[in-house]
C-alpha cells in the first residue's frame, strides 16, 4: 500500500485526474456500446389502432413486462422483434385488437334473462354491423371501415314490406377498383336478410361516392363509363402482356380506344315458310237435287182433255248435284325476340408502339436497330387476336416501332440459390450488421485518437516548462548516502557521475540562455510581466 500511494504521489494530481477522466470515458463509451449492441430490435406489432385497442394492448404488454414503444400518438405499436408471432397469438386469444367496433362478444356479457326485447335487437343490430366492418377491414387496401344498417319493421296491418338499406364509410390506401367496390356491395347484402346490392351506398374518407344505393340499374351497379374503361383496361393488358413476351418486359406501350353503344334495343321477328305447311282439318259434302216441270198439276182446259192425260208422264224434270270439301292448312311460323343489352361494342382502336433491338458492338456501347417488318405484323397478328378483330366492325391496329427515349431496361439478376441462397440477409440484418462495424470503427478511433495520446501523455516523464527537455533522474538515495559518508564510489559510479556533470553543465547553459531570453522578454513587456507575477502570487502554494 505504501508503494502504491507513493506511486500515486509520483504522478501528480494533474495526471490522476487524466487517467480519472480517461477512465470514466472508457466506461461510458464501452456502456453506450453494449446497451446498443443488447438493445432488442424493435419492429411493428399493429397499425392503425383505435384507442381502446391501443390501451387494451398496453395492459396486456405491460402485465407480461415486455417492452414497447408507441408511435403515431398510440395507433402504431413496436415490440421486440423476437416476441411478434407470440404476442400476436397471445393477443387473438383475449380478442385483441377488437377493430374498434362491437361484434358479437356483446352477448357474452350481457344478461339475457333481465334485457328487453328492444335492447335484444340494438344489440343484434351493433353486432351486425361491427362485424361487417371487421370483414370489409380484411380486404386489401382498406384500412378504416364503418357500417349503418337500416333494418325497416313492416308496419302493422300494412301489405308491404319496406326494403333494408346499409352505407358505409372506408378509409382506403389509394384508390379501390370497381370490382372491389361491387364485391363489398354483395358482401354486405349477403350477410343481411332482405338487403339488395343495390341499396348499399359506398363512400371514401374524401366523401368520394363510390357506389349509389338509391336506385339500381341492371349494369350492376357500373355506369357505362366504368364498364368501358374496364373492358379498355383489360383488353391493354392482355395486349401488353402478350406483345412484351416478344419484345421484353417495359419495351412496349399499348393505347385502346372503345366505342360503346349503349343503347338497349328490343327486337322482334315473325317469319312464315310456306313450305312447311301441314293439314290440319279436311271436311266434305255432296247435296243432289231433282225438280219435275213446273207446269205438272196445273188446271188447264188441255190438261182436262182425254186424250192429253197420257201425255203428262213424260214431262221433262231438273236434276243437279253439288261436292263442297273444305281443306285447313297449319303453316310453320318462327316468332325470335332478340334484346340487346347496352354497352355493345361498335370499334375497336388500338395502337401499339414497341421498341427496337439494342447490341453491343466492339466498344461495349449499345446500339440500336430496328424490327424488321416481317416481325411487326407478327405482332399485329398477335394484337387481332388478343381483342377479336372484326374488320366489318371497323376495328383498326397500328403497330410502330420507334426508339424509347428512356433506352433499354436492364434484365433483373437471378435469385442465387443453394449455398448462396442460405447466405441471402434481409434489410434488418444487414442494418445490424452495419451499425456493429459503425459501433466498432468508432471505439478504434477512440482508442488511437483520444485514449492513446492521453495514457501516453500521463506515463511520459515530466518535461522542463522553460527549456522543453525531460528532466534529470535523481541519484538513487544509496548511492546518495554513501557519497556522503565518504565511502569511495566504484569507477562505474565514478563514470555516471561525470556524464550527470556533463548534462549538467549542459542543462545549465540551456537554464541559462533561456533565463537571459525571459528576462529580455521582461524588459520588452513589463506590464505583461508584472500581471503574470501578480498572477503567480495569488495562486496558492
Amino acid at each position: 500500500m505504501q508503494g502504491l500511494l507513493a506511486f500515486l504521489k509520483s504522478l501528480g494530481a494533474a495526471r490522476l485526474a487524466a487517467m480519472l477522466a480517461v477512465t470514466l470515458a472508457l466506461i461510458g463509451f464501452f456502456a453506450f456500446v453494449i446497451m446498443r449492441v443488447t438493445t432488442p430490435q424493435m419492429t411493428t406489432l399493429y397499425t392503425d389502432l383505435s384507442y381502446e385497442d391501443s390501451s387494451g394492448i398496453i395492459k396486456e404488454l405491460e402485465r407480461q413486462a415486455i417492452p414497447f414503444e408507441m408511435r403515431n400518438d398510440g395507433a402504431v405499436l413496436m415490440v421486440p422483434k423476437d416476441k411478434v408471432t407470440r404476442l400476436r397469438m397471445k393477443l387473438a386469444e383475449s380478442g385483441l385488437p377488437k377493430g374498434g367496433g362491437v361484434g358479437y362478444e356483446i352477448f357474452d356479457k350481457s344478461d339475457a334473462l333481465g334485457t328487453t326485447s328492444f335492447v335484444q335487437n340494438i344489440n343484434h343490430l351493433r353486432a351486425l354491423e361491427g362485424e361487417l366492418a371487421r370483414t370489409i377491414r380484411s380486404i386489401d387496401r382498406i384500412q378504416f371501415a364503418r357500417v349503418h344498417l337500416v333494418l325497416p319493421e313492416r308496419p302493422l296491418f300494412s301489405r308491404e314490406t319496406p326494403e333494408p338499406s346499409a352505407s358505409i364509410v372506408v378509409r382506403v390506401r389509394g384508390m379501390l377498383e370497381q370490382q372491389q367496390v361491387r364485391a363489398i356491395r354483395h358482401l354486405t347484402a349477403s350477410a343481411v336478410n332482405g338487403l339488395k346490392p343495390e341499396r348499399v351506398s359506398i363512400i371514401d374518407e374524401a366523401g368520394r361516392l363510390l357506389a349509389d344505393g338509391s336506385t339500381g340499374d341492371s349494369l350492376d351497379g357500373a355506369t357505362g363509363e366504368e364498364r368501358r374503361n374496364a373492358y379498355e383496361k383489360r383488353l391493354r393488358d392482355q395486349i401488353e402482356t402478350i406483345v412484351s413476351s416478344v419484345v421484353g418486359s417495359g419495351r412496349a406501350r399499348v393505347e385502346l380506344s372503345a366505342d360503346f353503344d349503349y343503347n338497349k334495343v328490343t327486337q322482334t321477328t315473325d317469319k312464315f315458310d310456306p313450305e312447311g305447311r301441314v293439314l290440319r282439318s279436311s271436311q266434305s259434302r255432296e247435296e243432289s237435287s231433282l225438280t219435275a216441270d213446273a207446269r205438272e198439276g196445273q188446271v188447264t182446259v188441255n190438261n182436262e182433255l182425254p186424250g192429253n192425260q197420257q201425255n203428262g208422264g213424260g214431262a221433262a224434270r231438273d236434276q243437279s248435284k253439288k261436292t263442297e270439301e273444305i281443306n285447313n292448312y297449319e303453316i310453320s311460323r318462327v316468332t325470335k325476340t332478340e334484346v340487346t343489352e347496352a354497352g355493345r361494342v361498335n370499334r375497336l382502336s388500338v395502337a401499339v408502339l414497341v421498341d427496337g433491338i439494342y447490341t453491343k458492338n466492339e466498344k461495349g456501347d449499345s446500339v440500336y436497330q430496328p424490327r424488321g417488318k416481317e416481325e411487326l405484323d407478327r405482332i399485329a397478328a398477335l394484337v387481332r387476336s388478343a381483342i377479336g378483330f372484326d374488320q366489318k366492325r371497323g376495328d383498326q391496329v397500328e403497330v410502330v416501332n420507334l426508339k424509347f427515349a428512356d433506352g433499354p431496361v436492364s434484365l433483373p439478376v437471378a435469385e442465387p440459390t443453394g449455398l448462396l441462397g442460405m447466405l441471402q440477409f434481409t434489410k434488418d440484418d444487414v442494418m445490424n450488421v452495419i451499425e456493429l462495424i459503425v459501433m466498432m470503427l468508432l471505439g478504434i478511433v477512440v482508442l488511437f485518437v483520444v485514449i492513446r495520446p492521453l495514457v501516453k501523455r500521463i506515463l511520459s516523464p515530466e518535461v522542463n516548462l522553460l527549456t522543453g527537455a525531460p528532466q534529470p533522474a535523481l541519484p538513487p538515495p544509496a548511492e546518495a548516502a554513501a557519497d556522503a559518508d565518504g565511502q569511495g564510489p566504484t569507477s562505474a559510479t565514478s563514470n555516471k557521475m561525470a556524464s550527470l556533470i556533463d548534462v549538467a553543465q549542459v542543462q545549465g547553459q540551456v537554464h541559462a540562455q533561456s533565463v537571459h531570453r525571459v528576462g529580455e522578454l521582461a524588459e520588452r513587456n513589463p506590464h505583461e510581466t508584472v500581471s503574470i507575477i501578480r498572477q503567480w502570487l495569488q495562486e496558492p502554494a
